[in-house]
């Protein structure tokens, strides 16, 4: 299987500026949708709720002694809290990128940006993107859908998307549903595990597999993690449906009917932290899926995730002000620090191996 090698960026022409500007609407659509229409899971949730921590009364450490910092992918973060993709491509967005970029090097949080597609299709968009000046020090990943490797993308692309933002990392998110119920969605899937094997076997950076709110199961991933990808976003169901996402974007009664059937498709979060550890108990692991909150976080850690990953929480916060991003990176901080505290762990590394998490339901 070959991975198509371009040389320069594509073509202008009315048909790429045409793509450009349903690429960059479908973006702005996005942000307004996530944040004004009901678009969370009703009926299927992140599955973190049939987990309890056990109480310890006596945890026999000082509050002000607990560290929550973590190592991942070789660069030490100060909590394990990674600001998930989201986005990029316009004016707002680039406004929403520069601010979270600034959070995640202030507090050293991991940062991922939206599908940067849009830039390589329209190359003066990138700027959106390019955030490593406000982050020089922070743990960042590119982003682009994996289903490109399909739609003339291959390794030039993926190395210009890289050089854009100076990432650390890859994503390369999976969205099969998306895409069915996307207008115009690319649902062309076949032969691509291969691609992907042969586009890791060439980067000098590490590839995450990314789902984008369905989840990942063990079996999955162990096919992913013999194609040489180096790590695991789960990216479980439980929180925004991209299927109602979509939906709200319809353009015929058949894709409004998708989204409204598919609302509430895909695995729970915390049944694919433990299916995907299972079966890769080494593999750095995100978790990310509707996780709002710092117990939530400590619970994703506690079942075997490396690091936990929210988007909606951070949107809304930097949609609103600077002052709320602070607010709810502290807050975050504090109910991890709490649950450490709790349950007598000092590190995470602790809570991780202390067995004090326990299924109820």
């Amino acid at each position: 299987m070959v991975i198509t090698s371009h040389k320069s960026s594509p073509t202008v022409n009315a048909s790429t500026t045409s793509n450009f500007a349903q690429t960059q609407s479908r973006k702005a659509d996005h942000i307004r949708i996530c944040l004004e229409e009901d678009v969370q899971f009703r009926e299927t949730t992140n599955g973190l709720e049939r987990y309890r921590f056990t109480h310890c009364c006596l945890p026999e450490i000082d509050r002000n002694d607990i560290d929550t910092s973590t190592t991942f992918l070789g660069k030490k973060l100060g909590a394990p809290l990674l600001i998930s993709s989201m986005t990029g491509g316009t004016e707002q967005a680039g406004m929403i990128n520069r601010r979270l970029a600034e959070l995640a090097q202030q507090y050293q949080f991991a940062m991922g940006v939206g599908s940067q597609r849009v830039a390589v299709e329209k190359p003066q968009v990138a700027k959106t993107f390019a955030i490593r000046q406000y982050a020089p020090d922070v743990l960042l990943f590119a982003n682009v859908g994996a289903v490109q490797l399909n739609y003339t993308y291959g390794l030039d692309e993926c190395l210009q998307i890289i050089d854009m933002l100076e990432a650390d990392a890859l994503i390369l998110h999976i969205n099969p549903l998306q895409e069915c119920i996307q207008p115009r969605g690319d649902v062309n899937f076949r032969g691509l595990l291969d691609k992907i094997a042969e586009l890791c076997s060439k980067l000098s950076v590490p590839v995450i597999a990314k789902e984008v709110g369905n989840g990942i199961s063990g079996a999955m991933a162990e096919k992913l993690i013999a194609a040489g990808v180096q790590a695991i976003d789960v990216a479980g169901a439980g929180g925004t449906s991209w299927a109602k996402v979509e939906g709200e974007r319809a353009e015929n009664a058949i894709q409004r009917r998708l989204g409204r059937t598919f609302a509430d498709w895909g695995i729970p979060t915390a049944d694919c932290i433990t299916s995907v550890r299972a079966i890769a108990p080494d593999i750095p692991l995100i978790a990310s899926g509707g996780l709002r909150d710092g117990l939530e976080v400590a619970k994703a850690i506690a079942l075997g995730a490396d690091i936990a990953g929210l988007a909606l929480p951070f949107l809304q916060a930097a949609i609103e002000s600077e002052i709320a991003l602070q607010e709810l990176a502290q807050v975050l901080i504090a109910e991890i620090t709490t649950v450490l505290f709790c349950t007598g762990n000092a590190t995470l590394h602790q809570l991780k191996h202390a067995n004090s998490l326990q299924r109820i339901q």
